[in-house]
């Protein structure tokens, strides 16, 4: 590395590092509560008491109790972007791509039912889904469907961020009703497949469409 290059790399000082851990702390500790004993059940109080620290540190990294259901929705799209940031490079076709993307995100839920009940339906409550930035919004369907629309997979008329943002609604209206069914639900893996299908296909029958199952295969 040059004297150049390292110039140009922001040093993150002690100060910094610091204010970084506490609030990964304050972070970590708030979600090990709401898995516990519900976003509702856990107060700033508690939170503090778990993260060891006065009640008036939570607010130098917190506005309120709600901006920690943002933070986690955030950590959730990071961690999409970054486990399809590889998949994205590849020039795979557009269906391949959007299962990969659905089958990530069910592993993630999937991987915490408990949490991700708790969060979701926390994050509904406090209206995020009406004040996320609409450039959140499906940023990786969007990101899969140009790129696809680039190769001629996808029908050039078709809008990439209507698109992707139909699908991102569609995902998160799917998982909301999957956390709340904890009796007769498939696997989500499952229930998403079943998504892509319906999106990619439609509804019509083929008899429809002008179709037969031959042509339609």
């Amino acid at each position: 590395m040059t004297v150049e290059h390292t110039r140009d790399v922001p040093l993150v000082g002690r100060r910094e590092r610091s204010r970084r851990r506490m609030h990964d702390n304050l972070y970590t500790a708030a979600v090990e509560l709401f898995a516990e004993q519900g976003y509702d059940g856990t107060t700033i109080d508690h939170i503090t008491e778990r993260a060891d620290v006065a009640r008036g540190t939570f607010f130098n990294h917190f506005q309120k109790k709600e901006d920690l259901v943002t933070t986690w929705a955030e950590h959730r799209r990071r961690n999409l972007e970054g486990a399809m940031e590889k998949a994205l490079a590849l020039e795979d076709d557009v269906t391949v791509q959007l299962e990969r993307c659905m089958s990530t995100l069910a592993d993630f839920n999937e991987a915490e039912q408990d949490l991700t009940r708790v969060m979701l339906t926390a994050w509904v409550k406090s209206g995020q889904p009406l004040l996320e930035e609409p450039h959140y919004a499906g940023s990786v369907f969007t990101q899969v469907i140009a790129a696809g629309q680039s190769r001629g997979e996808v029908a050039a008329d078709v809008d990439p961020l209507l698109a992707g943002n139909l699908l991102r609604d569609a995902y998160l209206g799917l998982l909301y009703r999957w956390t709340q069914d904890t009796e007769s639900r498939a696997p989500l893996h499952v229930e998403l497949r079943a998504l892509l299908r319906i999106a990619l296909t439609g509804i019509l029958s083929y008899a429809q469409r002008g179709w037969t199952p031959r042509n339609a295969a």
